[in-house]
């Protein structure tokens, strides 16, 4: 695949190097398109010894090649990172200055923008209203993150880690629709951790690597994604804005503020049924003799709690979808579990060892409400992402 990387001048550039090595050392062609402000941050050399092309930012360079219409035409995905509040403006105003805004004008590609900026000017309405423009006009814009800026200040505004962004890009160059823009997604992840004493808890082994995937993807096809993490030791998926938590508590709490008006609520999170009736101040010492029994209680049900609120408090979403780990009967267990919660889709998969828990793949059957299974083959878990987000387009449209 033939991959444009435009840079433009933040203090961010340096990570665009991260972003170009991730690009080329998967296979990817890769030809540099730096704004003259950018390379004032990374130089020439840099970029063309990492591309193995040459680089200009100026329209006048190799005219006889019409640089300025060849490179958007021969793209197949155009990437712009950091993308900076001027390039924004130029880009959604139509403005052809120098080599990136005109291959901007000439690619027929999609195109994806992840924003670098301070947090006054991306919170500014200038730039939202740009940032809304190039979404109407089908480019990706990948919200920052949140974190340490320039100097002393912190905010929204950082540049996602390149790694994620890659990952968001990889899914683009799939040619996945972009049927999820302007939906507005809350996505669970992880597994909720039930304290016993300061030191001890109750949990489950889920590493949140599944609902990430689906949080990626859906990026990726142009939703706005909230992701409520419970203890997940990942980077944060690039765009989407994260909310961590630790029990099932606090995952409720989070999930249940969320959800209004959201489009779609998907708990693939492990929430343990159970928590200690009793949390203990400090730390359970060890004795002679048998151990005290740890009395537990049930924890509320998430899932059962969104799909009997749908349409009784305010815009609930309009699709639910639920995940079931299960170790025997899954089938028999899904469809119960399918009815009993009030979700539109179930994803059941099977777990043990070496299964789904912690593993980069994943296979699932997907119960549909009022329609027939949709089996998912051993892959990936962005396989599983996308038969999820095709089922859920398919309903809200």
């Amino acid at each position: 695949m033939k991959v444009v990387l435009g840079v433009s001048g933040g203090i961010a550039a340096y990570k665009a190097c991260e972003l170009l090595r991730l690009f080329t050392e998967s296979g990817h062609e890769v030809r540099v398109v730096p704004t003259r402000e950018a390379l004032r941050f990374v130089g020439e050399p840099t970029w063309a010894a990492l591309s193995g092309h040459p680089v200009s930012s100026e329209v006048w360079d190799d005219v006889h090649e019409v640089p300025h219409v060849r490179i958007g035409q021969g793209a197949d995905l155009v990437v712009v990172a950091p993308a900076t509040a001027d390039v924004l403006a130029r880009a959604a105003h139509g403005l052809a200055g120098d080599l990136l805004t005109n291959t901007l004008l000439t690619a027929r590609c999609p195109v994806v923008f992840a924003p670098a900026m301070h947090t006054e000017m991306w919170q500014h309405p200038a730039t939202r209203a740009n940032v809304a423009t190039l979404r109407e006009r089908g480019s990706i814009v990948i919200d920052p993150a949140v974190g340490r800026l320039t100097g002393a200040d912190t905010g929204p505004g950082r540049l996602p880690d390149p790694a994620e962004i890659f990952q968001v890009c990889l899914r683009v160059l799939r040619g996945r629709p972009r049927d999820l823009a302007g939906r507005k997604v809350v996505i669970s992840a992880g597994g909720t951790r039930e304290p016993i004493d300061p030191v001890r808890y109750i949990g489950n082994r889920s590493s949140g690597l599944q609902g990430y995937a689906l949080a990626r993807t859906a990026v990726a096809r142009g939703a706005e994604v909230t992701v409520v993490a419970a203890n997940v030791a990942l980077p944060d998926p690039a765009g989407a804005t994260v909310v961590r938590v630790e029990s099932t508590a606090e995952l409720r709490d989070a999930v249940l503020t969320a959800a209004p008006g959201a489009d779609v609520v998907v708990m693939a999170a492990a929430v343990a049924d159970f928590r200690p009736a009793v949390r203990h101040d400090s730390k359970i010492k060890k004795t002679d003799g048998e151990p005290e029994a740890i009395a537990l209680v049930k924890n509320p049900d998430v899932l059962a709690e969104l799909g009997q609120s749908r349409g009784a408090r305010g815009p609930y979403p309009e699709v639910i979808v639920g995940f079931a780990a299960e170790t025997d009967d899954v089938l028999a267990n899904g469809q119960a579990k399918l009815a009993r919660k009030g979700c539109d889709l179930l994803v059941v998969n099977e777990v043990g060892p070496g299964l789904a828990f912690g593993t980069p793949d994943n296979a699932a059957v997907v119960l549909v409400a009022g329609g027939e299974p949709v089996e998912v083959p051993r892959g990936p878990k962005e396989d599983v992402a996308d038969v999820v987000w095709d089922l859920v387009a398919s309903r809200l449209a």
